[in-house]
């Protein structure tokens, strides 16, 4: 063949190597596209996984907006609910919204005198504060006063009740006597038969029998008396004697001893102040002494009358209870 109308081995294989070449590079491209492809593909399959985790999420967010929604709407229900009991109990509470304002002006009206009342109390609570301060002062200075007015008032009831026990158990020892000789009429007047009772009626003079056992009698009572103790009241002897300036004491007692008026061994408040009287009286000068000698007389004449005068009772007793 002719170089031009035969192909040669070289040409073919030039040939088939430039189509290998085209071959390899339309492969190449192919491969690269493939791989752009598969590449694109890829990011393909991520968009659809985020787009479907996309969904999933906005599908979890839809149901949770939804529970919210729906969590709303009960709230909104529940907040209508209490705002239309609200209204209500303002409608309700209006009147009594109107009571306690009236209430709180009157309370704020008495608070308000209560406070100037206060201040008053309070201003009066500091003027007695200063009294009391100027009161006590006066009485821290003159307090010597007081504690001897006080000694002179305990003195002077001690004196009384001192007085006034004395004279009780005069009373007393009194009284034991009368008893005593209304047991002795009364055991006598049983002792006394009839006949000695009209004889006694009958007779104006006793007999020397009757007249030597009264006087037994009068001698026995007598002898009995002397031997009682003579009692008085010591505070009531010392208050006399302080008073009217004694200092011997067992002098005066002797002395005062003639000036028991009721006969009772018992010298009481007013005898020992008598005696007093007469006991400082004879210790002055002759004139007040002369002057003092007649009431003493007197005083004694009286002394003598109150002891004669248990043995005229019992006389007097004894005749009556006879002539029973």
């Amino acid at each position: 063949m002719s170089e031009t109308g035969t192909i040669t081995p070289e040409t073919q294989i030039k040939e088939l190597t430039e189509k290998l070449e085209e071959e390899t590079d339309r492969l190449l491209k192919l491969y690269a596209a493939y791989e752009q492809q598969e590449a694109e593909l890829r990011d393909t399959k991520a968009e659809v996984e985020v787009l479907e985790k996309e969904i999933v999420e906005r599908e979890i967010e839809k149901e949770s907006l939804e529970a919210l929604l729906t969590e709303k709407d009960a709230r909104i229900r529940d907040l209508e609910m209490k705002a239309s009991k609200s209204s209500k109990q303002v409608e309700h509470l209006e009147p009594e919204l109107q009571k306690m304002e009236e209430k709180f002006t009157r309370e704020k009206d008495r608070l308000g005198k209560v406070f100037s009342i206060a201040e008053e109390l309070d201003n009066d609570l500091r003027l007695a504060v200063v009294e009391l301060q100027t009161r006590d002062d006066w009485y821290m200075e003159h307090m010597s006063l007081f504690e001897d007015l006080n000694k002179a008032i305990k003195r002077r009831y001690e004196m009384i009740e001192a007085a006034a026990e004395a004279e009780r158990q005069s009373q007393h020892m009194g009284r034991a006597i009368a008893e005593k000789m209304d047991e002795m009429v009364e055991a006598r007047a049983a002792e006394m038969t009839l006949e000695e009772a009209n004889k006694i009626d009958d007779s104006e003079v006793p007999t020397d029998t009757e007249t030597s056992e009264a006087t037994s009698t009068e001698a026995e009572s007598e002898e009995a008396g002397e031997e009682e103790e003579w009692n008085w009241s010591d505070a009531v002897l010392d208050g006399v004697m302080e008073k009217n300036g004694i200092t011997d004491k067992e002098a005066f007692i002797e002395f005062a001893k003639s000036y028991d008026m009721d006969g009772n061994k018992y010298l009481k408040g007013s005898e020992l102040g008598a005696a007093a009287a007469d006991f400082v009286a004879k210790d002055e000068p002759s004139e007040a002494a002369a002057e003092a000698e007649p009431e003493a007389e007197d005083t004694e004449g009286t002394s003598d009358d109150g002891d004669k005068e248990p043995e005229v009772v019992w006389r007097n007793s004894g005749d009556s209870s006879g002539n029973q």
